[in-house]
């Protein structure tokens, strides 16, 4: 059966996390560190922080950002919902309810199957705390449109919402050449087992200031500055914070696979523009668009298919597993009371699935797959 995902995993990395185990520092230390520092090269932003998993540096961010303290005021508390999207993995949004804020869904663009910007544009309100938008499958949203529905918002409202951007399945992706987290906004990335880039779990919260990325080194260990003199109890906690840091075994497997990551993402991008090219005009399957202002980094392959259970039937029957990712978060019985109407979304929800488009791709599982598709179902 060929996989949808595989770990990928550098040759040298068991020898490395057993250094790390003989060396008996195991909880965040220097291999950590190193790898924040070698991430934020490659990302062209140093300001970043290490995180135990993305769920944690989302809810991490929310925290920064618009974060409720019991024990000082709230300066704006009719402002309690967060925009998002449903068209996303659960961990994208049960961060904000961890942070006790509201749920708003915006819809879904058939297009590109990133949050709609038009309902997005029409959905902030005066009681809008932040965004959070997700580059789904690593397909970079449009920015730049992102930015004027925001600077239109300031101008009605006389506030403008952050942002959190969703980089869970995104390393390596670029929008107007620029990597992701270099747009202004809290950014969010995964490295969990089947990611691109993996560290065997782990995320890393990349700050747009210096103060955010200050706070975020501190808060995620309980608030605490890790430089201050801990070793007399002579430390402050100036604002409460969480246990959220990468460990050392995460952060040298991590540092192993930044070796391979971008032959990885090439072999993806080769895999995908073939598959672009040679299921095109294939009966009852479309594709998602591909503007040329952003590189994706398709960590799977989505296809918009008539009858999905017969064609993930006819790809189950040639020996090619199919995915559909995840539910659709709107449905879930824990956010029934924001449930809403979405056209967008439900014109794609029972349409979309993915393809195996990965690395470990042989020339002939590449055309099995073509064949077996443009064969029809």
């Amino acid at each position: 059966m060929i996989p949808v995902f595989k770990v990928a995993m550098a040759p040298d990395a068991p020898e490395r996390v057993a250094e790390v185990l003989r060396s008996g520092r195991v909880e965040h230390g220097p291999r950590a560190d190193a790898f924040e520092v070698e991430l934020g090269r490659r990302l062209g932003n140093p300001r970043v922080a290490a995180v135990n998993c993305a769920t944690s540096g989302l809810h991490l961010a929310l925290h920064l950002l618009v974060g409720r303290d019991p024990y000082r005021p709230d300066p704006t508390p009719e402002r309690d919902e967060v925009l998002t999207t449903p068209f996303t993995f659960e961990g994208t949004n049960w961060p904000i309810l961890g942070n006790g804020l509201k749920i708003r869904w915006v819809d879904t663009d058939p297009a590109t199957l990133n949050i709609d910007l038009d309902d997005l544009e029409r959905r902030i309100s005066p009681r809008t705390r932040a965004i959070v938008v997700v580059h789904w499958l690593g397909f970079p949203l449009d920015l730049r449109k992102l930015d004027e529905v925001l600077d239109r918002a300031e101008q009605r409202l006389g506030f403008r919402p952050p942002v959190v951007e969703d980089c869970a399945q995104a390393w390596g992706a670029t929008y107007r050449e620029k990597p992701l987290g270099n747009h202004g906004n809290t950014a969010v990335y995964s490295f969990q087992t089947i990611k691109l880039l993996t560290a065997g779990g782990g995320g890393l919260v990349v700050l747009p200031d210096e103060e955010l990325h200050r706070r975020a080194l501190r808060t995620r260990w309980f608030g605490i500055d890790r430089a201050d003199d801990r070793t007399r109890g002579e430390y402050e906690v100036p604002e409460w914070g969480f246990r959220f840091p990468m460990n050392e075994i995460s952060a040298e497997i991590g540092l192993a696979n930044l070796e391979l990551v971008d032959d990885l993402l090439a072999r993806h991008r080769a895999n995908a523009h073939r598959f672009d090219k040679e299921l095109q005009g294939v009966p009852g399957l479309e594709h998602t668009e591909r503007p040329d202002d952003r590189e994706p980094t398709f960590w799977a392959y989505p296809v918009k298919v008539e009858d999905r259970p017969g064609f993930m039937r006819r790809l189950d029957e040639a020996g090619i597993m199919t995915s559909i990712i995840a539910r659709r978060n709107d449905e879930h019985v824990t956010v029934a009371a924001a449930r809403e109407p979405l056209p967008g979304l439900d014109s794609v929800a029972d349409r979309v699935c993915y393809l195996p488009v990965g690395w470990w791709l042989t020339e002939e599982q590449r055309e099995h797959i073509v064949d077996t598709v443009r064969a029809g179902w």
